[in-house]
């Protein structure tokens, strides 16, 4: 598994991979509108967003992160591919958003999780063992 910057030429298939998590997950499929313009949204701003690619060159997982304040920032859309979950990937990805935050002087990560609970289950198991806590429904955070 390689983790690298955004690419244009990755789009549709990370467009692809995320709808298609955002189904196994029980969810209706739609798309996130920022996904369509990636560069504008994340990269042009001074932000970050990376992809997951596997051994074919396939989009596997996505995340992104932008500014909310002078040293605050939100962890936008991480999704790893369904049948690639539980490999480290995930992992993989947020260490990569928050090693950028970091070093871009962000000093506190936020995350939205979503509400109810029940439908985020695995977004839920998944920050806290990352050092993230919950500081009101549906929102965490962990100091970088």
């Amino acid at each position: 598994m390689t983790i690298i910057p955004y690419k244009d030429q990755y789009r549709d298939d990370m467009i692809f991979m995320v709808l298609e998590a955002k189904d196994a997950l029980g969810r209706v499929p739609r798309l996130n509108e920022d996904l369509l313009a990636v560069k504008e949204n994340y990269l042009d701003r001074g932000y970050g967003f990376w992809l997951a690619l596997d051994e074919n060159g396939r989009v596997a997982g996505c995340v992104g992160w932008a500014r909310h304040d002078s040293g605050e920032a939100f962890l936008h859309r991480l999704y790893v591919k369904p049948s690639l979950k539980r490999r480290g990937i995930g992992t993989r990805l947020l260490e990569t958003a928050e090693a950028h935050m970091r070093a871009s002087g962000v000093g506190e990560c936020h995350v939205h999780l979503g509400e109810p609970r029940e439908q985020w289950f695995e977004s839920y198991a998944f920050y806290p063992k990352h050092g993230y806590v919950e500081y009101q429904p549906g929102y965490m955070a962990k100091e970088l």
